[in-house]
């Protein structure tokens, strides 16, 4: 269980990890009105600021996923396994947008939904 609890950790941290990619380094940064600095930038750094904004999206779904089936008490280690697999897809999602790999990049994020869907479907199991 304790895997599953810091993957939750790690999927809500990774949209932090995407704006720093985004944002740092550059001299010309406006912290006072960063959303519209960052609704102007190109390349890497505006593919790093959508990248952030799907972890966000994709994050509640994620939780609930993991916490339904910590709730019923579904298997920890399978949890775990799906969970540390999610992760290891959403960085490798982040990796692949970042590097614009868009092909690669989708079935990553294809690959994270189905661990969530996973997670779902073992609880529906366990409360049947």
């Amino acid at each position: 269980m304790k895997t599953a609890y810091l993957c939750l950790l790690v999927a809500g941290l990774m949209p932090i990890f995407c704006a720093a990619i985004a944002k740092w380094g550059f001299k010309d940064f406006d912290n006072h009105n960063p959303r519209n600095w960052l609704s102007h930038q190109t390349g890497f750094r505006a593919r790093a600021n959508a990248a952030q904004a799907n972890c966000f999206e994709s994050f509640p779904f994620f939780a609930t996923s993991v916490i339904s089936a910590l709730l019923v008490q579904t298997d920890a280690i399978t949890l775990n396994y799906v969970c540390m697999f999610y992760i290891g897809l959403r960085a490798l999602y982040i990796f692949f947008y970042i590097s614009d790999k868009a092909t690669l990049r989708t079935l990553m994020w294809a690959g994270a939904y189905a661990c969530i869907v996973f997670n779902f479907a073992q609880t529906i199991s366990a409360t049947s």
